[in-house]
């Protein structure tokens, strides 16, 4: 079992971060692709739904945030695409495959190949070593990180984020990123940068959504981070990295020929009266992340 020894798990509590190497195996790694692949063949996006995808916060809110195929995503398969893929009619102008920004956001409930990976008895082991009593999970994403070009999430820079920015409770500490490499992220291709130790100073701004509607804003503002500050995390194929919902990080532009695959989720600490804001919209992509008669966050241990 893929238990944290108390050094880890001091590590994690300390830094805000944990890389664990190895975590899948290259097999495991191979099937996430192939079903990946089997999904992105068999897509069927209108035309009208052909939103690019954007992490800049006055493009987020001026497009995605009212844009219903975005909105309704929480609880669905959606694909996001990158910046310059589409002609004016929304027609590709790259192949399919390599349009994609992500796929997201419930890839956990609706694909039995994400769903075991997600609830695998090995991760369940690594999150109760954790000391977490009720996780659910609250959203899941296959991130492309398209070579050369594109959004944020694919050639160009990640800006410096809290994962609690979007996905707040109350209590905070109650949220943990689980990103696993499906590829190597390496520095030429995108890795992961940490701030260490910034997950213990609360968090800066919050994005939240209008009582009604679909208007979105953001309180407060986010801090000019000092780049010296950020330390790369590289990790191979099959690494996982746990991110405190709270500690600062980002990632680069992928100035390689090969793209940057991963599986990421993110799990909530249920127990002990927490409150899942009703604000709540998720990293990098805005659509209304609560639960819903359809599809309750569900338990990881089942």
């Amino acid at each position: 079992m893929a238990c944290l020894s108390p050094s880890q798990l001091k590590k994690f509590q300390e830094d805000g971060f944990l890389l664990l190497e190895g975590f899948l195996t290259a097999d495991e790694c191979e099937a996430m692709q192939q079903r990946i692949g089997e999904i992105v063949a068999e897509m069927d996006v209108p035309l009208h739904c052909r939103t690019e995808f954007s992490t800049q916060e006055d493009e987020q809110l001026r497009t995605q945030g009212n844009t219903d195929y975005f909105l309704s995503s929480g609880d669905k398969v959606r694909f996001f695409f990158e910046k310059g893929v589409f002609n004016k009619k929304g027609n590709f102008l790259v192949p399919p495959e390599k349009s994609i920004n992500k796929i997201g956001h419930a890839l956990h409930a609706h694909d039995p190949v994400f769903r075991s990976v997600t609830h695998s008895p090995k991760v369940q082991a690594l999150v109760r070593s954790l000391g977490l009593q009720l996780p659910v999970v609250v959203q899941s994403m296959y991130i492309f990180k398209q070579p050369h070009f594109g959004g944020e999430g694919g050639s160009i820079t990640v800006s410096p984020h809290q994962d609690a920015t979007f996905l707040y409770t109350e209590p905070l500490g109650r949220v943990l990123g689980v990103w696993i490499a499906i590829e190597d992220a390496l520095l030429e291709n995108g890795c992961l940068w940490f701030i260490p130790g910034s997950h213990t100073s609360g968090v800066s701004r919050r994005m939240i959504r209008a009582p009604e509607g679909s208007a979105t804003s953001f309180l407060g503002s986010e801090p000019a981070w000092d780049n010296k500050l950020f330390v790369p995390l590289p990790v191979r194929r099959g690494g996982l990295v746990l991110i405190h919902g709270e500690v600062v990080h980002k990632s680069e532009q992928n100035l390689s020929d090969r793209s940057r695959q991963a599986y990421t989720f993110h799990l909530m600490e249920a127990a002990a009266g927490t409150v899942w804001s009703p604000e709540n919209w998720p990293p990098l992509a805005l659509c209304r992340l609560q639960p819903t008669t359809e599809l309750p966050f569900p338990p990881l241990y089942i």
